[in-house]
């Protein structure tokens, strides 16, 4: 099993979207992550949070939270993120994978 690291981005930081959230909207925006999560089941490692940059960006779509995904390959896991919530209002996703480390 391989571990991914995923990075959301939007061209809006993840303060600003929160700021600018209705209550209404935002209720809406979390159980459209928590039954992506359900469905997603033993591939989710961690949720993940928003995040704020507080060094600056290095340019593009800043990066506004995180998750820890694993799957048996890339292709199973672009399966996992079919519909996912990030995606469908209009985010991208950059998946890292995690390597193993060099034995001493």
């Amino acid at each position: 099993m391989t571990k991914y690291l995923l990075l959301y981005r939007a061209p809006v930081s993840a303060a600003e979207q929160m700021a600018s959230s209705t209550p209404e909207a935002a209720e809406a925006g979390m159980e459209a992550w928590m039954a992506w999560g359900e469905r997603a089941g033993s591939a989710v490692v961690d949720m993940g949070s928003p995040v704020q940059s507080i060094s600056g960006s290095a340019g593009g779509d800043q990066i506004g939270g995180y998750a820890i995904m694993q799957a048996d390959s890339l292709e199973a896991l672009q399966k996992v993120l079919e519909g996912h919530p990030h995606t469908e209002w209009g985010g991208t996703i950059e998946i890292l994978e995690f390597l193993a480390l060099p034995s001493a």
